[in-house]
């Protein structure tokens, strides 16, 4: 359930802006179908509600020169907040770490790493991760390809 209550209109909104954040203010106007001023207000309280949280550019990793992900399941040796907390630290100074996510089951996390081949991959992969503190176990998985990656949240209007 929402934590927020949205009409209809500021579904649209969130739903253009996530397609598209880049879109002007009389645009996103148009296809909402209000005037510029009271969209731009509603942009601005969506943002302050904390449901808008920024503007991101979606960038082709493989133009960039970064032709691996890979997806790691990290088991620590224990499960303490402060080892947990201590980790996450850790995760946000590795550059190559897109995404953690703290799991319930077999792994306590589960990382997406993007690096430039797979001989960079494994130089992080021992001289970073299976070298942190509290590491216990790592499981990897290289992707092959991606069938679908969409930024964001479904917004079904209604």
């Amino acid at each position: 359930m929402a934590k927020h209550k949205l009409d209809s209109i500021d579904k649209k909104i969130i739903k253009e802006l996530q397609n598209d954040g880049r879109i002007t203010n009389v645009e996103l106007a148009r296809r909402v179908e209000i005037s510029a001023p009271p969209c731009l207000r509603r942009v601005r309280a969506l943002e302050e509600m904390g449901i808008i949280n920024g503007y991101h550019a979606d960038l082709d990793a493989h133009a960039l020169g970064y032709d691996v992900m890979v997806f790691v399941m990290v088991g620590l040796e224990g499960q303490s907040e402060t080892d947990l907390k201590d980790f996450e630290r850790q995760v946000d100074g590795w550059p190559m770490v897109r995404e953690c996510y703290m799991l319930n089951g077999e792994y306590d996390f589960l990382i997406k790493v993007v690096a430039p081949d797979l001989p960079s991959f494994q130089e992080f992969l021992t001289a970073n991760l299976t070298a942190a503190p509290h590491v216990d176990r790592v499981k990897t998985s290289l992707t092959i390809r991606s069938s679908k990656n969409l930024p964001g949240v479904p917004v079904l209007e209604g």
